[in-house]
């Protein structure tokens, strides 16, 4: 099976994020860091779950 392309962009702009955040919190940016590094990394979170979601069978009742 190939590489998940979405799980691989999704993990590699969390990296750039964290880098993003480090670079703010130098600039003592340390409310938007914080925001931006939740929200941006949240997104990986996201596909994951994605991913990994299970369905039950719907039983349908005559």
């Amino acid at each position: 099976m190939g590489e998940n392309v979405i799980v691989k962009l999704s993990f590699d702009f969390a990296l750039e994020i964290i880098v993003l955040a480090e670079e703010l919190e130098l600039k003592k940016k340390f409310v938007i860091a914080n925001q931006i590094l939740k929200s941006g990394t949240s997104i990986g979170a996201n596909v994951w779950e994605a991913q990994n979601a299970e369905t039950k069978p719907i039983l349908y009742i005559k």
